[in-house]
């Protein structure tokens, strides 16, 4: 028997729901692919390395949390041989230590227009777009977003970005979504299991 309200039987829905599931396994593939040839990664600050709250001490400085999970992704990713830089609109000094700690050595702050930014770092590492990618959570990162090899973004972030990334986070920003990203790259690039195995040893 039809419903009333015109959704018609079971049998009539799974047909879509298949379909609906060939396209997430198509996207998933095409993101692998594309992870699968990064050598640079690079990453927003405020809400994709935290959580976007801003802090301020007594003093009126800015204060910043960070994942310690999210570092050990970023350092994972630059010992099997892909680079990470950071592209940030904002300026602290948060940030440069944060950077330091981890060994990043290609940061950008104050960068509102991160156009520049992008394409004099490809042309520093001698790098084509398609062989960089992006992780960014607000309209400003659409440029970037739009021209890198690899785009991801978190859950929060604005539907423009989700429908144009290659890969959306399910944990948030500050939270194990670097970390998350990271995996994903270093699981496409084969990595991570070496890396599971050298903490077996």
């Amino acid at each position: 028997m039809n419903d009333p309200l015109g959704r018609g039987s079971p049998d009539d829905a799974s047909p879509h729901a298949n379909l609906d599931s060939a396209l997430k396994h198509e996207s998933l593939d095409r993101a692998i692919t594309r992870a699968k040839g990064l050598k640079l990664m690079i990453f927003d600050v405020d809400g994709v390395m935290t959580d976007g709250t801003l802090y301020y001490s007594e003093r009126g400085e800015e204060l910043k949390a960070f994942n310690i999970q999210d570092g050990h992704g970023i350092k994972m990713l630059k010992q099997y041989g892909v680079e990470v830089a950071l592209i940030t609109a904002r300026t602290s000094r948060a940030v440069e230590l944060r950077a330091a700690n981890l060994g990043i050595a290609h940061l950008y702050q104050g960068v509102e227009d991160k156009r520049g930014a992008y394409a004099a770092l490809l042309a520093q590492l001698g790098l084509a777009a398609e062989q960089s990618g992006y992780m960014g959570d607000d309209l400003l990162d659409l440029p970037l977003i739009t021209r890198c090899g690899f785009a991801a973004t978190v859950p929060a972030a604005p539907q423009a970005l989700k429908s144009r990334a290659h890969y959306v986070a399910r944990t948030g920003g500050g939270h194990g979504a670097v970390r998350e990203v990271c995996e994903f790259i270093l699981r496409a690039q084969g990595g991570l299991e070496r890396a599971i195995s050298a903490h077996l040893q």
